[in-house]
């Protein structure tokens, strides 16, 4: 059976190893020589039989046509050797991924360097799966590649899980922004508009009264009413669900140039209202970003871009402060919560930084 099959589809790596390892003694008289070449194939053999073991393997030659699978690639796309051999991976595409990753893919390793990845594959009977890939071009003597060899680990599990802690991710986010949302519009109609009503009284009593301690007494609760604004306007500005995030980020670095006296200067050629979670998204972080920059930067001007074009909106945050060196096991919750907001509008955040030389923070949120 294993040498009918391997007469229909022969091995393109390793090809005869067992034959070969027979045949030593007959042909090399030379004791040394012979052992050293019968242990080397042997560890060949070995790594294949473990490769084989532990991964979803395929070669392909310079075309991209598939050369050779192994039993574990079968099984995951469920289509047989006989189908996919011959085929290219357009087989098992899945359509999850844009012509430019593809693209961009093809060019590394046409370019003879190794692509790290994930993709998502379609299996024969329309189930999709992950693998986690590596593919590695072999290159001939003028360095051009004449097979590929990809090495896949299923991930779908993990992916899958990943997507559960997005979506509960992004649920917590929305319950906190509508809890600020409620807090924020009990502070202003509720205790605002009671603390301005009893301002409007105090005024009728002073004009009767002419009595210089209920002045002072005024000026108290007039600066407790701007505090409780304050306050509203911390939690979450009403201009953001009224107006957009536009305004809502010109307001917040009007207040924000007057707390902190850094100078910042905002440009933005955005011209529509996105969806809401997004364009709380983009005022999070930019607010978020800003006052690290308050706090840490030590400058005294910074830059806001918030820019769309036909796929995205990009959001940039730079200053040229003292900038940090980020750890791999960094665990600060500022940043951290930038990065899961980005990710809950499946979007994208990236943070450049280097000591003395600045930060910008980058948000991507697909339109």
């Amino acid at each position: 059976m294993t040498n009918d099959r391997d007469k229909l589809h022969p091995e393109v790596i390793g090809h005869n190893l067992d034959q070969l390892q027979e045949q030593i003694d007959f042909h090399i008289l030379d004791p040394s020589f012979r052992d050293n070449l019968k242990h080397s194939l042997k560890q060949l053999a070995d790594v294949k039989f473990a490769l084989d073991t532990s991964s979803i393997v395929a070669i392909t030659d310079h075309r991209g046509m598939i050369q050779y699978v192994n039993d574990k690639f079968c099984e995951i796309s469920q289509y047989s050797r006989d189908e996919l051999i011959g085929q290219d991976h357009r087989i098992i595409n899945s359509g999850y991924h844009s012509k430019a990753f593809m693209r961009s893919l093809w060019q590394t390793i046409s370019s003879g360097d190794v692509w790290r990845g994930e993709i998502k594959n379609k299996a024969k009977t329309g189930s999709y799966y992950w693998v986690n890939t590596t593919i590695v071009p072999f290159l001939d003597e003028q360095g051009r590649p004449y097979q590929y060899l990809a090495i896949r680990n299923e991930v779908t599990q993990l992916k899958k899980v990943e997507e559960e802690l997005k979506q509960m991710m992004s649920h917590v986010m929305n319950i906190q922004e509508e809890e600020r949302r409620r807090f924020s519009r009990e502070l202003h109609d509720g205790i605002g508009q009671s603390l301005f009503s009893l301002l409007i009284q105090m005024d009728r009593l002073i004009g009767d009264t002419k009595l210089k301690e209920l002045e002072s007494i005024r000026g108290y609760v007039a600066s407790i009413i701007e505090e409780v604004r304050g306050l509203a306007w911390e939690l979450r500005p009403s201009v953001l669900d009224d107006l957009g995030v536009v305004p809502a980020i010109r307001s917040y670095i009007e207040n924000y140039t007057e707390h902190y006296g850094i100078q910042v200067d905002f440009t933005c050629n955005m011209r529509k209202r996105l969806d809401a979670n997004k364009e709380t998204t983009i005022y999070r972080v930019i607010q978020e970003a800003l006052t690290n920059i308050g706090r840490y930067a030590d400058v005294e001007e910074a830059k806001v871009t918030l820019q769309e074009d036909e796929a995205c909106i990009k959001a940039c945050i730079e200053d040229r402060g003292k900038g940090f060196r980020r750890a791999a096991d960094a665990k600060g919750v500022g940043l951290f919560s930038m990065e899961e907001r980005a990710r809950s509008v499946g979007g994208r955040l990236t943070i450049d930084s280097e000591p003395d030389r600045g930060t910008i923070v980058t948000l991507l949120v697909p339109k």
